[in-house]
């Protein structure tokens, strides 16, 4: 796919929110699982893939949704996944 994908990740339903970028989610939505890295998400324990989408111009949506009030993301995710599910085990299938 040309382009990336946008993504939310959280600790719990209506936790903390980490909004990110990436050319690959299912390598992204593993490292998150596993921590690999140092920085926000690991420090918060944001394991939990709750929203993503594709977008051609992957990092100007998300320096857009960046801007964008909590409850306009929070809206987002009940859109697509009312009970804040772990979105990465349907990467893997």
């Amino acid at each position: 796919m040309r382009g990336g994908w946008v993504y939310i990740v959280t600790n719990r339903p209506n936790g903390t929110l980490y909004l990110g970028v990436t050319s690959n989610l299912a390598r992204r939505g593993w490292e998150h699982r596993e921590g690999v890295i140092d920085g926000f998400t690991k420090q918060y324990g944001l394991k939990r893939l709750v929203w993503y989408e594709p977008f051609r111009t992957a990092i100007q949506r998300e320096k857009t949704m960046k801007h964008w009030p909590r409850a306009w993301k929070v809206r987002l995710i009940l859109d697509m996944n009312p009970e804040w599910r772990d979105l990465y085990e349907d990467l893997a299938n």
